[in-house]
């Protein structure tokens, strides 16, 4: 693309002419891995030459020229990706050495999909990453560039960034740039891809928060095309930020690399252990795990302290929206209450019981679940994250946690459930004034795949939360919490054509919630859907009969997390009385104060079928992401586990009263 020296061709021994290929910018003959970088339209192997530069020393970059470009310019370029995909193949035969990590931009993420199909059978694809590009199933939706104009594409690739201007405004250059870029399209138009074709690396996709051509919800169908898993990691910038970015592009590599790599030595470890000993506990995978990567010298990157990471998370957060999602009502009684209710309940086990192995599952509304827990419904959660509750709901999907999505996230519930995939979700309503908007809601839901509706009853006033107020900090006036509205054809039908972002938060601030309901509402609500229906927020047993009397399906006992009433019962202490009024045949979960699987275990000791699980999984999403959050599922449902075996009981239906000690039943 540009006329700056190229890097030196590299070639092992063994391998079939590679130096065709191959481009190496920083050899490091000590490098623990390799990543192969496959350029974008109209790119050279010199895209990643800062890149390259910004690695640390065990990773080495291999960066691919493709024909009719540079060096390779006599070559005429390729009629179709496919022809790449094979070349690049041919040439890292001589590279299984150390482990391989592909790394595609933008049409490049193709290639590198094909090449690592090649690979596969030689199993030297550690991770494939994607970069700034749609899944190779998808319909990209680019234009036939032969019928564009010198001018409009010029106008376009300046639109786009990327190209420095000095290189556009060189009519040679430029010429050879568009040259390039037209061959490049024509291949990448030609190429097909099956929807259920996988590969077996797991995929990182690097989606840019800026980039014009890709959004997130476009990314989701990533996860069809691998087995291995599926990722998404957040950069800064637009369409070219990895490249143009390296500073900020490096790390998140390196990191995945490097723990990639520590795998395989865990794996071994924990191999030997296990044939050591054969009836070793499933459940206590994550133990295991752990201990052998410290015998590596490795520590896990967050606590599994789970009462710990509301601490760590205030470290990291920006001071406003700790304050927001941490805070509570008042003094902080209630709050305070919750956690006092669990730690004043003691567990009395019973040994010798023969609990080898434990059944965590449970029936919700005709669905088996693999554990009685389920993600609670935390509104803006962009901001603990900017991918928010879609990164929620790909860590929930890839623990097994059913996630319960709120009226006010910060991504529509279409986004969310695409980020979800198959996974179970369900839908928390707050019900709108605006009734239209409220049905407009339901449907969407219903569309969306989402399993019930959890309408909540205690918030119709917003709770006297102080933390808040002396921020003067409210997500949703500033325009986070709000896009389920926003996106809502029965909420825009209420604004004037012309409205801007100022007069959509007004009108979600007079109709999102409505404190003249009643349990007629409730009722009303019953006759629009037939999915199953929670009510959450009751705490008197007068309210839980009356939620059955008005077409409820099941209860949610809760406190909102503390952040309503102050001074008033905590969720745990209210929910006997609860499940006495319901009797035994009526799904009843509860939230409030559920830090450890001992809690849990607890809640269910109590009468509880589940639990809503709340802040720990967002301090997890502030500190790491969707990987912060999986981290906290993990342990929540290792300690779980564990919980059931030292307590002696071999599945859910072994949970009762007996297991508290005398006094605390109540």
């Amino acid at each position: 693309m540009t006329n700056t020296p190229t890097a030196a061709p590299v070639s092992p021994a063994g391998a079939a002419d590679p130096s065709r290929w191959l481009r190496v910018h920083h050899p490091r003959a000590s490098a623990a891995a390799r990543l192969v970088c496959f350029p974008h339209a109209g790119g050279t192997a010199n895209a990643f030459t800062a890149l390259s530069a910004a690695l640390p020393e065990d990773v080495e970059l291999l960066a691919v020229q493709y024909p009719g470009r540079q060096d390779r310019r006599g070559e005429p370029c390729a009629q179709d990706l496919s022809e790449l995909a094979s070349g690049v193949a041919q040439a890292l035969a001589g590279y299984d050495d150390r482990p391989l990590f592909l790394l595609g931009h933008s049409m490049g993420a193709l290639v590198a999909f094909e090449t690592a199909r090649l690979l596969e059978e030689r199993g030297t694809v550690a991770r494939l990453f994607v970069s700034a590009a749609r899944p190779p199933a998808q319909d990209w939706q680019e234009p036939d560039l032969s019928l564009v104009g010198d001018e409009e594409l010029t106008a376009g690739l300046r639109r786009l960034g990327g190209i420095p201007e000095p290189l556009l405004a060189d009519p040679e250059i430029a010429a050879e740039i568009l040259r390039l870029l037209r061959a490049d399209h024509r291949a990448l138009l030609r190429h097909r891809c099956a929807p259920d074709t996988r590969v077996a690396a797991p995929v990182t996709v690097l989606l840019a928060s800026a980039d014009p051509k890709n959004s997130l919800e476009q990314m989701a169908d990533w996860a069809r095309h691998t087995v291995g898993g599926h990722e998404v990691a957040a950069l800064s910038g637009g369409h070219f930020s990895l490249l143009e970015r390296p500073g900020e592009s490096a790390p998140p590599l390196t990191r995945r690399i490097r723990e990639d790599l520590a795998r395989p030595a865990a794996a071994a470890s924990g191999a030997a252990a296990a044939s050591a000993a054969p009836d070793a506990e499933p459940l206590a995978d994550l133990v295991r795990e752990l201990m052998m990567e410290g015998l590596a010298g490795r520590t896990p990157r967050l606590s599994t302290d789970l009462t710990a990471l509301e601490a760590a998370a205030g470290e990291v957060m920006a001071p406003e929206a700790f304050a927001y999602v941490s805070g509570t009502a008042g003094s902080g009684a209630t709050g305070r209450a919750n956690r006092t209710a669990f730690d004043r309940r003691q567990l009395l086990p019973r040994m010798l019981r023969g609990t080898r192995r434990t059944d965590t599952s449970v029936t919700l509304f005709g669905q088996r679940l693999p554990a009685p827990v389920l993600l609670a419904p935390l509104a803006a959660q962009q901001v603990a994250h900017p991918e928010g509750e879609s990164a929620t709901a790909r860590a929930a999907a890839a623990t097994g946690v059913p996630m319960v999505v709120s009226t006010f996230a910060s991504r529509t519930l279409e986004e969310v459930a695409g980020a979800a995939g198959d996974h179970p979700r369900w839908f928390q309503l707050y019900l709108p004034s605006d009734r239209a908007v409220g049905e407009s809601l339901v449907r969407r839901a219903e569309a969306s795949g989402y399993g019930a509706i959890v309408v909540t009853v205690d918030a119709t006033h917003l709770g006297f939360r102080p933390a808040e107020l002396d921020s003067g900090y409210s997500p949703f006036l500033r325009g986070t919490g709000i896009a389920n509205f926003t996106g809502d054809p029965a909420f825009r039908a209420g604004l004037p054509a012309d409205a801007d972002a100022t007069q959509a938060v007004l009108r979600w601030a007079q109709i999102s919630t409505d404190p003249t309901l009643t349990w007629e509402d409730l009722a009303w609500l019953r006759g629009l859907t037939r999915l199953p229906l929670l009510v959450k927020g009751v705490l008197h047993p007068d309210d839980a009969r009356l939620a059955l009397e008005h077409g409820a399906d099941g209860v949610v006992v809760s406190t909102h997390g503390g952040r309503q009433l102050d001074g008033g019962v905590s969720s745990l202490d209210a929910l006997p009385a609860v499940r006495a009024a319901v009797g035994p045949d009526v799904p009843v979960l509860m939230d409030s104060g559920v830090r450890t699987g001992s809690d849990v275990v607890k809640a269910l000791a109590l009468g509880a079928d589940a639990v809503l699980y709340g802040r720990p999984y967002v301090y997890g999403l502030g500190l790491d992401g969707q990987r912060g959050v999986e981290h906290v599922l993990r342990c929540l449902l290792t300690d779980l586990g564990l919980a059931l075996a030292l307590t002696g009981c071999a599945s859910l239906a072994d949970v009762g009263p007996h297991l508290l000690a005398n006094g605390d039943r109540r």
